[in-house]
């Protein structure tokens, strides 16, 4: 007992970390091999933070900067808020780091360094991209700081972001960083495991799970904090039992026992005096209860506000917030070791404390406290306005709660944080009583912060109760065309998403940006609107003239790429004109010129424009690199350009690229692409049975939406069905992608279909319905801007020729006409076809002209690849009885190389010999960081190396180091 009998505890924590020898050395042993990240899991109370503690102070890590950070449980509207505690005292240490611009990004989430940092770079004006930005910045930041260590604690309450962060962090670290994670393990989510379980490759990894102590690590536990020598077998039992060999608990019992004075010195060493006087609760709930008790008025006011606070406060703070607290109070309280001190700030040792006695305040005084806490948190120098939200909420004080969330949510909204945002403005909808408009505008703010998030629930009901109302005309049309926007990023009832679209537009004048884009949505053939092809091209029309009230040019672009794709798939020859305008506007760094250009560039090669197609691809995948190398619009531009590949017959490495692509690509639309690449070179190259099943997923997935991938997908399905006696069942199955793409009038794409269609009409005996079909392109194509028609309409004429007695000069002269045209696209696999039919048509009336036309077809597909083609030729040669050469060695798939490297392995070998980290081979080479991930371990493992110190070390040997 003290002077003024007050209890005092003692010692409440261990001096010593008590029986975690061997994970301290395996923590300590990951940290000193950098890059490295280490993960360290365990129940509440197992000692993951006095572990992570204990490390940092270990001699083997001097000159390693420590860098700590919490996530917390009530969150701030701030993202990556452990990541930004951690670096923001850095300032120093980055004074003379020469960041670069990128690091100018950081600048809103960390002021504490802005004299340190660039200039905040230009707005991208793309969500994601900036958030890629944030990233890059933040990595740089770490690199520059030099050997370091990056803690981030309880990270099963990281925000979204934070972990997204780590995930892109530890893809490719700076090579001087480790990075340990704590998390509860039970709490965890599948996204923080997989954070930790998929780091590249050259990432030391290491994962530690506290288990509960035994008896004798419980024996050393308590002697270390009763400093004592030795006590009972009977306590040590007692102790380990009733806290489950967990350290907090265990200290929570000891500290309880003093209390109580049941503690007992004898013959040399501490005892229990009867096990009737001593029956404590197990774990930490009744014991932390008992000790607050026992505290005076004063310090159980500071304890019950402390436990309201949560999180740690400045002693003003917590003071003010406490109903009756006194500093002595305060001192009481941390002398009996339930509060403590941490960098200036006062609160429980613990969470699960804090909860205990959170959990055991009245109701009535816990709205108090909150209400106290309210007050006292506003008097901080930067109010925390997600705790500010929670304990108004918690208070009572409605209004002034949700003043204060709205304006967290802006804030989340300004940094980025759309999660956060959503999680706000959702309660405020759901559980305040509001006025019309302002519950209109918040749920536009909803819907926004909602459209930028990947998982969201229905919100139509959120959406109903907001328009339930006489609300001012623009409000609601934005409202509409929110829920409109909703309704399709969630795949919800698409009649009503179109409905509400349409009913929003007029209503948008005071949105050019929104007007526009609704406009697209409705005007757009590759949606499935229901509407007819004139009225599409009228909304189409619409979505141009208003491009110039549109304030954002980057937004202009966006427009100018959408509406371009729109004419150019149903052969519009105005969108030439759009072309160049988007080809004179503003070069920004942003991803919505990105997707402009993509849209141009998807939309020109469907429509046999292959050299514009590539070369806006190209611009694409430029801009989208930039923005974020690995992010949608890069790995989309990628796509495409296989896609266009194909289709300009570059098929060398297709195949091998195709699976590259498809790693980066999450969304199953977006797959499609490189999907119906890999299936159609499985086609021509025979090398799969399954390879007609795999288009027909692939054209399952186009159906009903984007009918421009159809034409190429119903023409490689017809070919091989056709020549199986298997036309007529084929026809039917490709009908409906037939009639889609024709009820939306996208001829010009179509056309590139129609000479399989007609092969496998004539087969199925329905040569009339094949010339009926020639004739119907033939009109609509008239006067359009179309490429494929001047190839694809020749070459069904010619097959229309070749199926009639004695027309086989004309077939030939029409095949001759649809080769020519194939060349200049250029599409060498069409025109390789083409010529086959030409040499049949010929083969009785200029025999040696058919010979010199079926060896150039055969020639062409062996430089291609397509051995299902060639052997079709060479067996055609055969029964000729002329010789069109040996048949190619396969090139499908990965090359035999044994022990030497491919040309790939070699190549992300030398760049990895350079230092370049995975992420940045992956963006010069265009691929993946798991594809360099996979490639660079293939070659450390084929050149017998074990680290890229050694792979530099060979390479420099000489040129021919690296062939094994």
């Amino acid at each position: 007992m003290s002077a003024d009998g007050r209890t005092v505890v003692g010692r409440v924590v261990s001096p010593l970390l008590v029986g975690r020898d061997e994970e301290m050395a395996r923590l300590v042993a990951a940290v000193r091999r950098p890059p490295a990240v280490a993960v360290v899991t365990g129940e509440a109370g197992i000692g993951k933070t006095r572990l992570v503690a204990e490390m940092a102070a270990r001699p083997e890590l001097a000159g390693r900067r420590i860098l700590a950070g919490t996530c917390r449980r009530i969150r701030e509207p701030f993202p990556l808020g452990p990541i930004v505690e951690a670096l923001r005292d850095t300032g120093p240490a980055l004074a003379e780091a020469g960041l670069s611009r990128v690091a100018g990004a950081l600048r809103p989430l960390l002021p504490e360094l802005e004299d340190v940092l660039p200039p905040a770079p230009q707005p991208l004006g793309d969500r994601l991209a900036e958030r890629h930005r944030i990233f890059r910045g933040l990595a740089e930041v770490c690199a520059a700081l030099g050997p370091a260590v990056l803690v981030v604690e309880d990270a099963h309450w990281a925000d979204g972001q934070t972990l997204e962060f780590l995930d892109y962090l530890l893809s490719a670290p700076p090579p001087a960083l480790s990075v340990v994670v704590t998390y509860r393990g039970e709490d965890a989510g599948p996204d923080l495991r997989l954070v930790s379980a998929r780091p590249a490759a050259e990432v030391t990894r290491e994962r530690i799970e506290l288990a509960p102590l035994d008896v004798a690590r419980t024996r050393e536990l308590a002697q270390a904090i009763l400093e004592a020598d030795r006590i009972t077998d009977e306590l040590a039992a007692y102790l380990c039992e009733r806290g489950s060999g967990v350290p907090l608990a265990v200290q929570e019992l000891l500290a309880l026992l003093r209390q109580r004075g049941t503690l007992a010195w004898r013959h040399g060493r501490w005892a229990r005096r009867t096990v009737a006087e001593l029956d404590v609760p197990v774990r930490v709930r009744d014991s932390v209860l008992e000790r607050v008790a026992r505290l005076s008025d004063g310090a159980r006011a500071v304890a019950e506000a402390a436990a309201v606070l949560m999180t740690g406060v400045p002693q003003s703070v917590l003071l003010d917030a406490a109903r009756g607290g006194t500093p002595d109070g305060l001192d009481e309280a941390v002398e009996s070791g339930l509060i403590a001190e941490r960098g200036g700030g006062f609160g429980f040792r613990h969470v699960l404390a804090a909860q205990a006695v959170y959990e055991e305040i009245p109701a009535a005084r816990r709205r108090d406290l909150h209400g106290r806490a309210a007050d006292a948190v506003r008097h901080l120098d930067r109010v925390p306005l997600g705790v500010l939200a929670h304990h108004l909420r918690e208070s009572g004080r409605v209004r002034e709660w949700v003043d204060v969330a709205v304006r967290a949510a802006e804030q989340a909204m300004e940094l980025r944080d759309d999660a956060e945002a959503f999680r706000l403005l959702d309660g405020v909808l759901r559980d305040a009583e509001l006025g019309p408009v302002r519950r209109a505008e918040l749920t536009v703010r909803l819907g926004e912060a909602a459209f930028e998030l990947l998982h969201v629930p229905d919100l139509r009901p959120v959406f109903a109760r907001a328009l339930d109302a006489d609300l001012p005309r623009r409000l609601r049309a934005e409202l509409r065309f929110r829920l409109g926007l909703h309704l399709d990023s969630v795949g919800l009832d698409p009649h009503e998403k179109w409905a509400t679209v349409r009913e929003s537009v007029e209503d948008l004048d005071g949105r050019p940006d929104l007007a526009a884009w609704a406009m697209l949505a409705l005007g757009m053939p590759t949606e499935p609107t229901g509407l007819a092809v004139a009225e599409r091209a009228r909304w189409m029309d619409r979505a141009v003239a208003t491009v110039p009230r549109i304030e954002e040019p980057a937004q202009r672009q966006f427009v100018l790429g959408k509406a371009a794709m729109a004419r150019l798939i149903t052969g519009d020859p105005r969108w030439t004109g759009l072309r160049d305008r988007l080809r004179a506007a503003p070069a920004e760094i942003d991803s919505r010129r990105a997707n402009a250009f993509y849209s141009l560039g998807l939309a020109a090669g469907y429509a046999g424009h292959h050299e514009l197609a590539r070369d806006s691809l190209r611009t694409a995948l430029s801009i989208g690199t930039e923005v974020d190398p690995t992010g949608g619009i890069a790995y989309r531009s990628r796509a495409g350009l296989l896609l266009v590949s194909y289709l300009r017959g570059e098929w060398d490495g297709l195949a091998d690229a195709a699976p590259e692509v498809l790693d980066g690509l999450s969304d199953r639309t977006e797959r499609m692409f490189a999907e119906a690449v890999a299936a159609c070179l499985d086609v021509a190259t025979g090398s799969r049975p399954d390879a007609v099943a795999r288009l027909r997923e692939v054209g399952a997935m186009a159906m009903p939406g984007d009918g421009m991938l159809l034409g190429i997908i119903v023409e490689a399905w017809l070919r091989p069905a056709t020549a199986n006696g298997e036309a007529a069942a084929a026809l039917a199955d490709t009908a409906a992608h037939v009639e889609l793409w024709e009820s939306r009038g996208m001829w010009a794409v179509g056309v590139r279909a129609v000479p399989a269609l007609v092969g496998a009409m004539i087969a199925a005996d329905r040569t009339g319905a094949a010339r009926e079909l020639t004739a119907r392109y033939t009109a609509r194509l008239d006067g359009l801007d179309a490429p494929l028609a001047g190839c694809a309409l020749p070459y069904a004429r010619g097959l229309l020729a070749a199926a009639e007695d004695g027309g086989g000069r004309r077939a030939a002269a029409e095949f001759a006409t649809a080769a020519r045209a194939y060349d200049g696209l250029p599409a060498p696999y069409e025109a390789a076809r083409v010529r086959e039919h030409a040499a049949g048509a010929l083969r009785g009336v200029d025999a040696p002209a058919a010979s010199a036309l079926l060896a150039e077809a055969a020639a062409a597909f062996g430089a291609l690849g397509a051995h299902r083609d060639l052997d079709r030729a060479a067996g055609t040669a055969r029964r000729w009885g002329i010789d069109v050469g040996a048949r190619p060695a396969a090139r499908r798939g990965p090359r035999g190389y044994g022990g030497a490297l491919s040309p790939r392995e070699r190549e992300v070998a030398e760049l990895a010999a350079t230092g370049l980290t995975n992420r940045d081979i992956a963006g010069r080479l265009f691929v993946s960081p798991k594809t360099v991930e996979k490639h660079l371990a293939s070659a450390l493992r084929k050149l017998g190396l074990r680290s890229r110190a050694a792979l530099a070390a060979h390479l420099a040997e000489g040129p021919d180091a690296a062939t094994g």
